[in-house]
């Protein structure tokens, strides 16, 4: 079976900016180097919140080998609000046109 951890917390004012440009930086790793083995998906929600979802396809937990989520991880507890952070597991009961694979672009017409 699939497991899923879903991870919450709320990042520092100052800091959330930060936050998230760390995480694009593992996802833009994640894209370019392919590891397999992983879904990943992170939300910033109202308020500097950030909601993280990770399904590894196995039993290999690829995250924590990649160097942009090591540095993403490095001052994750500096730049988080104490008392914030949630962590559970979660079993899918059904999902149906979550995310497009890609961010939609934008398309423009010559006239």
């Amino acid at each position: 079976m699939q497991k899923i951890a879903v991870v919450q917390y709320k990042a520092r004012p100052e800091r959330a900016d930060e936050n998230q440009r760390l995480i694009e930086n593992v996802m833009d790793e994640l894209e370019r180097d392919d590891p397999g083995g992983v879904r990943y998906a992170a939300f910033r929600l109202d308020g500097d919140t950030f909601l993280h979802v990770v399904a590894n396809e196995d039993d290999r937990d690829v995250l924590p080998s990649t160097p942009a989520f090591q540095e993403f991880q490095r001052e994750l507890p500096d730049r988080m609000v104490p008392g914030t952070l949630t962590r559970t597991t979660a079993t899918l009961v059904g999902a149906y046109r979550v995310l497009p694979t890609q961010p939609a672009q934008a398309t423009t017409t010559a006239s």
